[in-house]
């Protein structure tokens, strides 16, 4: 029986993974083997979050940690804490994200520009730079950061948003370029519109979800199990050879990006 997608013995923590699309990931991660650690601000939602997750897979492989991912000292803690609860980090989803700003960028202001871009761009370069040494002391590792189709057009609505989804993808290059001869592998993941609740502005509207899903060539708008395979990809040997790409899962929407 192949193991390609295998991830048995493998240690992962997922930022953002409360509900939608880290949820999502984090599930599928434990579903191949691993063991996961689920993160996000609120400690009551992930306690609810990790007994549906490990009810559904009948073990204890999913844990919850809380953490602040704008917070340099939460997300210390997060990693010490991830340490002692399944051991050192094979596998990283950078996932958490906000956007508190919906509108032109000429309006915005510079508290939610900082916190958009604290907790978008500069708490994965901080959990990276906690992370990526046990990484390379353990021969090697996978970080994945959540990016955007976002970054690859303005808007007129959420351009800081957009600009803080082309520094991920920035970030992760240069990231992939620095730890290349590690054996660490950092990729972006892309998602297009998801029904998450993080993203209902965009699709809980006829009109709108509509528009939409006309640019899409599979004829419909993403679910956050649509990150699933990608997510167990990258964090497998199946994905050895790739690193530093900016993954796209769009229906098709954003070819050629």
């Amino acid at each position: 029986m192949s193991t390609l997608f295998s991830l048995e013995g493998k240690n992962c923590l997922v930022t953002g993974a409360s509900k939608g699309i880290g949820r999502a990931m984090a599930l599928a991660l434990a579903e191949h083997g691993a063991n996961v650690v689920i993160s996000s601000r609120k400690q009551d939602q992930l306690d609810e979050t990790a007994n549906e997750l490990n009810s559904q897979i009948g073990g204890k492989k999913i844990v919850p940690i809380a953490a602040n991912a704008g917070r340099k000292e939460d997300l210390s803690q997060l990693v010490e804490g991830t340490n002692k609860a399944i051991g050192k980090i094979d596998v990283l989803i950078g996932n958490a994200g906000v956007n508190p700003h919906y509108g032109p960028m000429s309006a915005i202001s510079d508290e939610a520009f900082d916190k958009t871009m604290a907790t978008n761009v500069k708490s994965n370069h901080w959990l990276c730079q906690m992370v990526a040494p046990d990484m390379v002391a353990r021969g090697g590792g996978s970080i994945m950061i959540t990016s955007s189709v976002g970054a690859f057009e303005p808007s007129l609505q959420l351009g800081t948003y957009a600009i803080s989804k082309l520094a991920v993808i920035g970030l992760v290059r240069n990231l992939a370029a620095e730890y290349g001869s590690k054996k660490i592998r950092v990729n972006a993941i892309c998602p297009a519109i998801i029904k998450t609740d993080f993203a209902k502005a965009l699709w809980d509207d006829d009109t709108k979800a509509k528009d939409a899903i006309a640019k899409i060539p599979l004829g419909r708008l993403g679910e956050p199990e649509d990150l699933q395979g990608l997510a167990v990809f990258l964090a497998s040997n199946a994905s050895s050879y790739i690193t530093g790409q900016a993954m796209t899962i769009c229906g098709g929407g954003y070819m050629w990006r």
